[in-house]
């Protein structure tokens, strides 16, 4: 018998052997036989097979799943299913809102968000003549490592309204706490909150904007979790989006170039950033806003990270580094765009993360430039830019 031939008879993975001799006690009787059926060289592959049978120990019948995939599934599940995710609306906690400004409580010289089990939630519409039923208005945010849910409601957003909205004065009294703008409370925001007020702002505008069909008209509806919205008419779905950004930060190999918005708070600097224009890559949508803003030509960019960003309208940052080619580094600022750019040295950019708290204005009255908070990713970017120059120069 041929190698080949033996091969088809014995593969290496015996499926037929293995059926057969899932146990050792499954086989031992028919040893007896195989001296008469099989030859030499095929007794000793029989034999073989034999002894790893014997020594082949079954999976596990399951296979430990990780804290992270039990928890992902569990918010697929509730998202897909509106009588498990009404099920845990009644454990759940829930995260305040009025007009889009969270609920937020003074802890030290920090804003924290306090989250409201069910049971308080229904005592509190109760209180201010309101039903219970204005639960379902509701959006899921998150949950637990130990599955409980994590929701956002606003009490004082359009589709609301229309059955009394909660006075804003009296809720924040009853409430011991402040209804705050996002934008104004960033800096203080503790940060484990900050992307659960993120992701909940962002899920709760995005309803308030799309009540309505874009093809038939007629009124959407969101499902319990507040993952979709339906049109009953049309039978569209919409999901949430976010609009794709890149923010770049543009380096000459010793200097980086900051630039500001008349929109920014006054001395303030930051990358670059711009929409990505339909059919761009990001390499593409880099490129271009840097030539549009600044009149320069990148040369190489590096991916860094990315970040959602519930400003202006739920956004996903995409962050990059960029060089620009020696002799390419006059700046022809895009007045429509920009009110400022500038070139900046590391000591300077270094001086500026170093600072704390609310800039002051210094001896002579200027204010002095400074940088984007830490809970924004194009301080990751200019972090990461000094790191780098300082890394340099310490080998140099």
């Amino acid at each position: 018998m041929g190698n080949s031939e033996a091969e088809e008879l014995y593969p290496t993975e015996p499926a037929w052997f293995l059926h057969s001799i899932s146990s050792v006690s499954n086989i031992l009787p028919l040893l007896w036989l195989t001296p008469f059926l099989l030859t030499s060289k095929e007794l000793v592959m029989s034999l073989s097979l034999f002894w790893r049978a014997a020594s082949w120990k079954a999976p596990q019948a399951c296979r430990q799943v990780s804290t992270y995939v039990t928890k992902m599934r569990y918010l697929f599940e509730l998202k897909e299913d509106d009588d498990v995710c009404r099920k845990a609306q009644s454990s759940g906690m829930f995260y305040l809102f009025h007009s889009l400004a969270p609920l937020l409580q003074m802890s030290g010289n920090r804003y924290l968000a306090p989250p409201f089990r069910a049971s308080e939630l229904e005592r509190l519409l109760s209180k201010f003549g309101q039903d219970a039923q204005m639960i379902e208005h509701s959006v899921l945010i998150g949950c637990s490592d130990q599955r409980e849910a994590w929701f956002a409601l606003d009490l004082g957003l359009g589709n609301l309204c229309s059955s009394g909205c909660l006075q804003k004065s009296e809720m924040e009294t009853e409430l011991q706490g402040s209804f705050i703008e996002l934008r104004k409370a960033l800096f203080q925001l503790n940060e484990k909150d900050i992307s659960l007020i993120f992701t909940a702002q962002a899920l709760l505008r995005w309803h308030d904007c799309h009540q309505f069909c874009g093809k038939s008209g007629h009124p959407t509806q969101k499902n319990v979790a507040g993952s979709k919205r339906v049109c009953p008419s049309s039978k569209m779905i919409y999901y949430p989006q976010m609009s794709p950004v890149v923010i770049t930060l543009v380096s000459d190999g010793t200097r980086c170039l900051l630039a500001r918005q008349s929109s920014f708070p006054k001395g303030m600097y930051s990358a670059l950033a711009g929409f990505c224009d339909v059919g761009e890559t990001l390499e593409e949508a880099v490129r271009r806003e840097v030539a549009e803003e600044v009149g320069l030509e990148v040369d190489s960019l590096q991916y860094s990270a990315s970040q959602h960003w519930p400003f202006p309208n739920n956004s996903l940052m995409m962050a990059c580094h960029a060089t620009v080619g020696p002799g390419q580094t006059e700046i022809h600022v895009n007045s429509q765009e920009l009110e400022s750019a500038g070139w900046f040295s590391l000591e300077e950019v270094a001086t500026a993360l170093r600072r704390k708290g609310s800039p002051s204005s210094e001896q002579d009255g200027a204010l002095p430039f400074w940088l984007p908070p830490k809970v924004a990713i194009a301080h990751q970017l200019i972090w990461e830019w000094v790191q780098k120059q300082s890394s340099s120069s310490n080998l140099a």
